[in-house]
């Protein structure tokens, strides 16, 4: 399932129109986004908790090159699945 195809489905599911749905479906990415922004977690009971870890500096190489060269440091998202999404996917 796309983006197109999520927002249709929202906008079927609750009796709206598919612009409402969109709507929508943006504002929970939004939210999502800007709560990790702030550095906030997001947790839904049940579906799973979006959070940010954080990775260190590291060195890497140039897989064309072979050049060693520095990583910065940075946030990363990540998803971690709640036990009733787990069992459904089973």
């Amino acid at each position: 399932m796309n983006k197109g195809e999520l927002i249709d489905n929202v906008a079927s599911e609750i009796g709206v129109t598919k612009k409402e749905g969109k709507k929508a479906v943006e504002c929970v990415f939004e939210t999502i986004t800007d709560c990790l922004a702030k550095g906030d977690a997001v947790r839904l009971v049940g579906f799973g908790t979006f959070g940010i870890r954080k990775r260190a500096a590291r060195k890497a190489r140039n897989p064309r090159t072979g050049e060693e060269i520095q990583v910065k440091a940075m946030n990363v998202p990540f998803f971690k699945a709640g036990k009733e999404l787990k069992e459904k996917v089973k």
